[in-house]
């Protein structure tokens, strides 16, 4: 590779085709002004961190950004470490519906699952 060359970084996230569909619905009712979704990990919950999923108005320069089929999705910057080889998938059953999140960093999980440590 020449140093005129660039390597494109592989995402932080990995959305399933179930996630990115949900990410399309979720943009085909969002409110007026919204240009994406976008992932966090505020500290919340037993285990110190939660996974957030909010629309988003207005792009920051240093968020992650995928494009997927249904709009643009956002990761943000301080979440990015917790994140790295995360897996998300959207699920739905009879009783509960949605995100799932496959994450090789997560060293733990309170018992009812809404937060992790890492």
């Amino acid at each position: 590779m020449t140093d005129t060359q660039t390597r494109k970084r592989p995402a932080a996230v990995t959305l399933t085709p179930a996630a990115e569909q949900r990410v399309a619905d979720l943009m085909a009712k969002a409110p007026e002004g919204t240009i994406g979704v976008k992932l966090s990990t505020p500290r919340r919950g037993c285990s110190g961190l939660a996974y957030s999923v909010d629309y988003v108005t207005e792009a920051n320069p240093i968020d992650e950004q995928i494009e997927t089929p249904g709009g643009l999705f956002f990761i943000d910057a301080a979440s990015v470490l917790y994140l790295i080889g995360s897996t998300m998938d959207w699920q739905e059953d009879d009783f509960t519906a949605g995100f799932v999140f496959d994450n090789p960093n997560a060293t733990g999980s309170c018992g009812c699952g809404e937060s992790f440590t890492v």
